[in-house]
């Protein structure tokens, strides 16, 4: 048996080979323009518990995800209030289009939205980037050519 996976930088157990697979990502706040009129944007984290927040519920861990946040080196794990919970990001970036609230979404997928001026990003100084993603693989075990042409195509940047 050969364990392989892929799984974010930060979360590579010790022991393992680590090959970058993916650049760099941040998670965002955004909402839509008309979601905002009449209300303050959130300047904080807890903040948000004046707002309508459109929830993920992982469903590898079976329960609502905490939004993290970090600024000056201290992080924050914030549980958010809502009406709509999805299992994917794509329906909470819809929901969040539509104003039905802010959603807490991986910047890539929304780039063109902020830029268009169709999503507003808050809180962006308490949301920096992280590690990405990684290939990982035991240090122990010596890896057969077809997973060295895998590990060749996916490498990234490096």
């Amino acid at each position: 048996k050969f364990d392989a996976g892929v799984r974010l930088g930060e979360q590579v157990s010790e022991g393992m080979i680590a090959v970058r697979v993916g650049p760099d990502f941040r998670m965002l706040a955004v909402g839509a323009p008309s979601y905002f009129e009449g209300r303050e944007l959130p300047r904080v984290p807890r903040d948000l518990t004046d707002h309508c927040c459109i929830n993920l519920r992982l469903p590898t861990h079976g329960s609502i995800y905490a939004w993290e946040f970090e600024k000056d080196g201290r992080e924050l794990h914030v549980r958010v209030n809502g009406q709509l919970t999805f299992n994917t990001i794509g329906p909470i970036v819809d929901a969040a289009l539509e104003g039905y609230g802010i959603g807490y979404v991986p910047e890539g997928l929304v780039r063109e939205h902020i830029d268009e001026g169709r999503l507003v990003p808050v809180l962006e100084d308490w949301s920096p980037p992280f590690p990405g993603y990684y290939l990982y693989y035991p240090h122990r075990r010596r890896s057969s050519p077809a997973f060295n042409v895998i590990l060749e195509a996916m490498r990234h940047g490096e």
